[in-house]
């Protein structure tokens, strides 16, 4: 696996820090946010310097039921290409649910959601993971994900979950150990025992981050200072092996760079007391190739190791995980109907966490759209974050963040909201900057839009 050495999370808010920052090998970016051919200025600079920037996806949802979307990893596929990155990251979790096989609308979760460790979901998963090996032009790591919630009836540990998944395709693993920290707390689960059942051969890069405990919750933030909990799973991971690159991520409250510096030094503190036997081999061409060529080798064992399975029986084969996407589809579209549309909660679950979990989409979700439109916030002041909680909590997220801007817009002028004129006068111009002629649909729920949105214009 290529050194990487130590890096950091880019953000636009902190680009200036990072360029300043001592001993950064590398950064990683996340691949939505970021246009190849139109790449920042910052990011460039770092580029020039042969700093290496690795692309960061957050909405394949490769644990979800459906094959991943062809144009989702063509885009990603590009960002690696454009950025000449090594690898390609994601993680094991589902974002939305529904469609088709439920006979249902697809809703957007707007956060990465846990899948169950079970058969069908390591199928299912395992086909959806070489669907995107075929897709991308280097190779893929995925990885962990902090959950608020458990699946009832799980039948294996996360770490033989993982062990399965590098098995059968060869794939790398991105472990976060902020995320270790974080089932730990919520779910009793121990980081030792993880690692200790991890292939920690298969360890692309490690992801640090700070998070947050309230009301026994522990709350993945990235948004607080790395404490010592997550930095002794880091030493635990460290004490088995060498991780080729870790990373601290940072995405909201950025501290000064100077406080940067000083978790970066914690982490490489950490990271010098690592298990010994992995080389420094990017610069030295012989080493690279052996390097490349024991890949290959991984790569084709996998394929073999595949087959075989099949034929023992302990994989299905093809077909029969198609029975298995129709289970997780439902399974996974209970669960999501339930945190962001108001349904039922599913049996089996623990409603209380069910209930923090919606809570903490809901939060996000009114966080990123004032970020995306912010002009809403200014507009409604105070009001603002009630309003949109109270929209979103029997109303999922269908498309983006900007049309669930312009849909919460919607709604408001709708029910002749809000009571200001001014502002209401405000948000209708807004609105009709934004939203453009839609297509005609069929239906009485179509009629009923269309009539609202000849209301909203004044025809």
């Amino acid at each position: 696996m290529r050194c990487l050495g130590t890096g950091i999370g880019w953000r636009p808010e902190i680009a200036d820090d990072i360029e300043r920052l001592p001993g950064i090998d590398w950064v990683e970016v996340v691949a939505e946010n970021i246009c190849p051919g139109h790449l920042p200025d910052a990011l460039e600079r770092l580029r020039e310097r042969g700093t290496t920037v690795v692309p960061h996806g957050v909405s394949l949802g490769l644990g979800g039921a459906e094959r991943p979307d062809a144009g989702r990893l063509a885009a990603l596929a590009e960002r690696a290409e454009a950025l000449g990155s090594p690898l390609v990251t994601e993680h094991i979790a589902f974002v939305r649910a529904g469609g088709p096989r439920t006979a249902s609308p697809t809703a957007e979760a707007g956060h990465l959601l846990p899948v169950p460790r079970t058969r069908d979901a390591l199928d299912v998963l395992c086909e959806n993971v070489r669907i995107a090996q075929e897709s991308l032009p280097v190779p893929l790591a995925l990885e962990n994900i902090a959950a608020l919630i458990a699946w009832p009836g799980e039948e294996l540990t996360e770490g033989q979950f993982l062990a399965e998944l590098v098995e059968r395709t060869g794939v790398r693993l991105l472990i976060d150990v902020a995320n270790l920290h974080t089932n730990h707390v919520n779910r009793g689960e121990d980081p030792a025992a993880a690692l200790d059942e991890l292939p920690t051969s298969a360890i692309a890069y490690v992801h640090v981050a700070g998070g947050v405990e309230r009301d026994g919750v522990w709350h993945d933030s990235h948004a607080h200072p790395v404490t010592q909990p997550v930095l002794d799973v880091l030493a635990e991971l460290c004490a088995r092996t060498t991780p080729p690159g870790v990373l601290l991520e940072r995405d909201e409250n950025f501290p000064a760079g100077d406080e940067l510096a000083a978790e970066l030094d914690a982490i490489r503190a950490v990271t010098a007391k690592a298990a010994p036997e992995a080389l420094e081999t990017r610069d030295i061409p012989e080493a690279r190739e052996a390097q490349v060529a024991r890949e290959a080798q991984v790569a084709q064992v996998a394929q073999v190791a595949q087959v075989a399975l099949v034929a023992a029986g302990s994989v299905s084969a093809p077909q029969a995980v198609e029975g298995a996407r129709e289970r997780i589809a439902l399974a996974q579209t209970s669960l999501l109907s339930s945190l962001v549309a108001g349904a039922p909660a599913p049996e089996g679950f623990d409603r209380r966490r069910l209930g923090v979990q919606s809570r903490a989409l809901a939060a996000k979700r009114a966080d990123v759209v004032g970020k995306v439109a912010p002009e809403l916030p200014r507009i409604l002041g105070a009001d603002y974050r009630p309003a949109f909680l109270a929209y979103a909590r029997g109303r999922p997220m269908t498309g983006g963040y900007r049309r669930d801007a312009l849909a919460f817009a919607e709604h408001l002028l709708a029910a002749e909201r809000p009571e200001d004129p001014a502002a209401r006068r405000e948000l209708t111009q807004w609105w009709r900057e934004r939203s453009g002629p839609a297509p005609v649909r069929p239906g009485p729920a179509a009629r009923l839009a269309r009539a609202a949105r000849r209301a909203l214009l004044g025809r």
